[in-house]
């Protein structure tokens, strides 16, 4: 029997965690410098790290890929900036579980799917266009990669990162490397007006040597490029859970409607009609945290108050993961307005 989304017992946990454990700390974290680990050690003993394992890694009961971006959707509802942290992980899983390294697969999906090993991400340094910011070298044994790798988020909450660095050739090596400094891998801090807490820096590789078993895979950039508009609904979840939680707190049904649409418009895009999709999105996130400013009233401004989180997570969510396509939908939809009649 197929299990409907709002069935799954997933989905349910998913909310409750949200509810009860994220948002009613989330004015706690938005202040914090990282995320309290015990969120993330929840979303592991309730097996969300597997949410893209394949199915003997995987606890969750979430009948397909909808069902997935709804619990990302969920959990961003309750608390921005862990979910934002926990969503990077995944990629990491997808590497281990579709590799034709039969070494490093049976080393690290286990691991990675049950959240014993937590992962950030630092792929768009070699992804993009122009030269590449993150570059490989052959090497004997495996490469080395050189360069800086900015927005990895999960410093000191991660012990590996899934790298992406480009061979001079436009080949692009993944690997799986380890998240701890030393004389050829150094971290910057940054400080970001929203999600501070996911702990994001930039990662410095001064020809760090990268051993062939921690190679997940190697592909063209093009061919990376290909794909990758298919792969921005994942992340469009994110804006959803924030304008959900704003709409709910201003208490305006009017917004509803608007959200179950920009959901439905993300599930059926192509890759051609995903970056606007992704740009509606975003947003409604930003339309929704300014309603609820409106409604909140001169206290929207204090920072004990959700309304300003919100409109600055939702201002982060304009930029993070954004494409050039994505970028030209939101210039369009912000400068064709009528504005107030």
């Amino acid at each position: 029997m197929t299990v409907s989304i709002d069935e799954s017992m997933s989905l349910r946990q998913a909310r409750e965690i949200a509810d009860e454990v994220f948002f009613p700390a989330a004015l706690a974290v938005d202040g914090a410098d990282r995320v309290p680990i015990s969120h993330l050690d929840l979303l592991a003993e309730q097996g969300f790290y597997g949410l893209a394992a394949p199915p003997e890694f995987n606890r969750l009961d979430l009948p397909g890929f909808p069902a997935v971006c709804r619990v990302i959707e969920t959990l961003a509802s309750g608390c921005l900036t862990t979910t934002f942290l926990w969503a990077q992980h995944h990629n990491a899983v997808m590497a281990a579980a579709n590799t034709s390294n039969a070494q490093l697969r049976a080393a690290w999906l286990e691991p990675l799917a049950a959240g014993q090993r937590r992962a950030g991400l630092a792929i768009g340094a070699a992804v993009r266009p122009g030269p590449a910011a993150l570059s490989a070298t052959p090497a004997v044994g495996g490469f080395l990669f050189s360069g800086a790798a900015p927005w990895v988020s999960g410093w000191g909450l991660v012990d590996t990162i899934y790298v992406a660095a480009r061979l001079a050739d436009d080949t692009l090596v993944f690997a799986l490397v380890d998240a701890a400094t030393s004389d050829t891998l150094t971290v910057e801090p940054l400080r970001m007006s929203a999600v501070n807490a996911s702990s994001t820096v930039t990662v410095t590789f001064d020809n760090h040597f990268v051993p062939a078993d921690r190679v997940a895979n190697q592909m063209p950039l093009q061919a990376w490029q290909q794909r990758d508009p298919a792969t921005l609904r994942f992340n469009g979840s994110l804006a959803l859970g924030v304008a959900d939680r704003a709409i709910e707190l201003a208490d305006e049904p009017r917004l509803r409607p608007q959200l179950d649409a920009v959901r439905d418009r993300l599930d059926a895009a192509d890759p051609e009609t995903m970056p606007a999709a992704r740009a509606a999105a975003s947003e409604l996130a930003l339309r929704a945290g300014a309603n609820l400013a409106v409604a909140a009233g001169s206290r929207a401004v204090l920072l004990d108050q959700h309304a300003q989180r919100l409109v600055r997570e939702a201002t982060f969510l304009l930029v993070f993961g954004s494409r050039p396509g994505i970028r030209d939908a939101l210039h369009t939809a912000f400068t064709t307005s009528t504005g107030v009649a």
